[in-house]
């Protein structure tokens, strides 16, 4: 059964909480305005996107007191011919770290990890792209912050009109007409090769959007629901994170009419498509969205892939017996035992499959509200 009223309670317990979304907000919007406002980065930076799963509304909600993680870009007009080290050009950035995030952030493979008391931050800086592309990363479709789950009409166009700023209705409907913008992939350091790689978030972005359209918005749910599967049940899994996201998205099939179908099929298209892969003990190459030549799987091994494919093999059967299930009560108690206790056993609200806090369930502060003051550094 594909118990649609269980499976919105399911998904309402497992999204990231409102605090949590304000969290994100404050912690990237002030990243983003103080880079900005630097005197000394300002003439450098053309502009600062979101990407990652906060911004595809792929995340679901961290496990006990963990905290999100949101990824921002700094596109900048730094000449990779001037830095040909890439770790000179994050350099640039250590005075405003050190001025605004002391003793809070430290320098990763691909990025600067900043981490607060109510959110983590990734700030990645990129190269400069060309004069044409300058104008796309200035524009207010690319530097919004809303997900596929704010808004349905979201477009990679110049002539995109935020919801708030709707007053002209004619200009945003034809705003909707407008031919999507094809961009270039950016280029962000890799300390660890000693060498800028290409990478495309906006590509990324735009698949998902499309792609949870055409799943009658169900996309970005199965994605949360089966990540919170493997979090459950098999937190160390390779692939997670990204590489999984793109492998749901491969196998997600177009159309699905239901989260509980999306889930069951997609699992299923998993263990029909990679069982040779599997056996073998070998990684199916993905290429990522704008970046052809990148497999998003590069860096799962071979037997971390056929773990994986035995999980998932486990997963399908269970999903396709909660899914044919003609009784109600077995249906509920196969979908339970796929997600664990934040999937709703009974008919009522206060039942103790969402009453009882679970192994990932958050801390009062996340289903109460803080009324603590926001801290900005």
């Amino acid at each position: 059964m594909e118990l649609p009223t269980y499976f919105t309670r399911f998904l309402q317990a497992i999204r990231p909480t409102k605090d949590q979304k304000e969290d994100c907000k404050t912690g990237h919007q002030t990243l983003r305005d103080r880079l900005t406002a630097d005197e000394q980065l300002k003439p450098i930076i053309v502009s600062t996107v979101l990407q990652g799963s906060y911004r595809r509304a792929t995340a679901p909600r961290p496990k006990g007191e963990a905290k999100l993680d949101v990824d921002t870009i700094a596109v900048t007009r730094i000449n990779q011919s001037d830095y040909p080290n890439p770790d000179d050009a994050m350099d640039l950035f250590v005075p405003f770290l050190d001025k605004h995030y002391k003793d809070k952030y430290q320098r990763q493979g691909r990025s600067f990890g900043i981490e607060l008391s109510y959110v983590n931050l990734d700030l990645v800086i990129t190269s400069a792209p060309s004069e044409v592309e300058e104008e796309i990363y200035e524009s207010k479709a690319v530097r919004t912050d809303f997900t596929p789950e704010d808004i349905d009409d979201w477009l990679l166009t110049k002539s995109w009109i935020p919801p708030g700023e709707r007053t002209n209705q004619a200009a945003f409907f034809e705003s909707l007409r407008s031919a999507e913008w094809q961009t270039e992939p950016l280029w962000i350091p890799n300390r660890d090769a000693g060498k800028w790689e290409r990478t495309h978030p906006l590509e990324q972005i735009k698949w998902t959007w499309a792609k949870n359209a055409i799943c009658n918005k169900h996309y970005v749910n199965v994605v949360k629901a089966i990540k919170w599967w493997q979090r459950v049940h098999h937190e160390d899994d390779r692939p997670k994170g990204y590489p999984l996201e793109h492998l749901m998205g491969v196998c997600c099939p177009d159309a699905i009419t239901s989260v509980a179908e999306g889930v069951t099929l997609t699992l299923e298209a998993i263990v029909a498509n990679y069982s040779v892969y599997a056996l073998l003990k070998q990684v199916p190459c993905l290429p990522d969205h704008g970046v052809p030549e990148h497999n998003v799987l590069g860096r799962v091994s071979g037997e971390k892939f056929a773990e994986f494919y035995e999980h998932a093999k486990k997963a399908a059967e269970i999903a396709r017996d909660a899914l044919d299930a003609d009784d109600k009560e077995k249906s509920i108690e196969k979908w339970c035992e796929l997600f664990g206790s934040k999937f709703p056993d009974s008919d009522d609200n206060g039942n103790k499959g969402n009453s009882s806090r679970g192994p990932f369930e958050q801390s009062p502060r996340n289903q109460t509200g803080d009324l603590t003051p926001r801290r900005y550094g």
